[in-house]
């Protein structure tokens, strides 16, 4: 792998934990990822013209991708609504591959390398640090719903892992995707909150903007960089998102992460990686 594309993929991991921490920072975390998902459903619109559709086949798989990450972002603000960022964003980022690994063992499709294993016990030795701490009350049950967010996660995954597939076309499959979440997240924002959701558009339109770009570009920069390098590496090298997460949270939303947080988060990503690379 080139530096450039090393240095790329550290930049869209940085977006990534960048547009989580622009929820997390939002007044109203609800409404902010909505905002969020409608600058990604707008910039997807703006591509989309460009590029050949998806395959028929995969397009059920579209749609139910599509429906999971509206309940993955809906999960995603009602977590930072209840609990720190650097609680919350390694354990929803490091156990979604521990699930997808463990689902497709017990499914038989895949059997786990010595690497992997290694990956999933350095997993649940940081899931289990984070989680055995002392939280106050509002905090584990924000680390709960990151728990049940990272199912969400390793759902659409696996969803998506067979949907691209057979799409013949994963940037259209993707962006699709981005276009499907984004529109039913501002319909319900417009419909159910109505003069509020416009009243805080204005005041926010230019964070829901950087939101939509971090969260479309940095998954747009992963799929050009799969076509440079191992998709495996690059997989891993995204997990290097939960570094960026803790550190934006220390210096930038200023929560108070401990040591025990920030060695879990640590582990939690040098397991994610491990994992990936196996």
């Amino acid at each position: 792998m080139s530096l450039t594309t090393f240095l790329i993929m550290m930049f869209a991991a940085a977006l990534h934990a960048t547009w989580n921490a622009i929820v997390k920072g939002g007044s109203d975390k609800l409404m902010t990822t909505a905002l969020v998902t409608g600058a990604g459903a707008l910039l997807s619109a703006l591509f989309l013209p460009f590029l050949p559709a998806p395959a028929p086949e995969s397009w059920p798989f579209i749609a139910a991708s599509s429906v999971m990450q509206i309940v993955y972002y809906v999960l995603v603000a009602q977590t930072y609504r209840l609990a720190d960022m650097s609680l919350t964003y390694p354990l929803m980022r490091g156990t979604a591959p521990l699930i997808v690994a463990a689902v497709s063992i017990l499914l038989g499709t895949e059997h786990l390398a010595p690497m992997a294993w290694i990956g999933v016990l350095i997993i649940c030795t940081g899931v289990l640090s984070m989680a055995l701490g002392r939280h106050p009350s509002d905090q584990r049950t924000g680390l709960l719903l990151a728990l049940l967010n990272a199912t969400v996660i390793a759902s659409y995954t696996l969803v998506d892992g067979a949907g691209v597939r057979r799409s013949d076309a994963p940037a259209a499959y993707t962006l699709w995707i981005f276009l499907l979440t984004g529109v039913p997240m501002i319909l319900w924002g417009l419909v159910v909150r109505k003069d509020w959701f416009v009243a805080y558009a204005r005041a926010q339109w230019h964070v829901g903007l950087i939101g939509g770009f971090g969260t479309v570009t940095s998954y747009g920069l992963a799929l050009w960089a799969m076509t440079l390098a191992p998709v495996a590496v690059i997989a891993a090298l995204r997990e290097t998102s939960i570094l960026f997460g803790t550190l934006i949270s220390l210096f930038i939303l200023r929560e108070q992460v401990g040591k025990r947080r920030i060695i879990a988060a640590v582990c939690i990503a040098i397991g994610a990686i491990a994992l990936r690379l196996s």
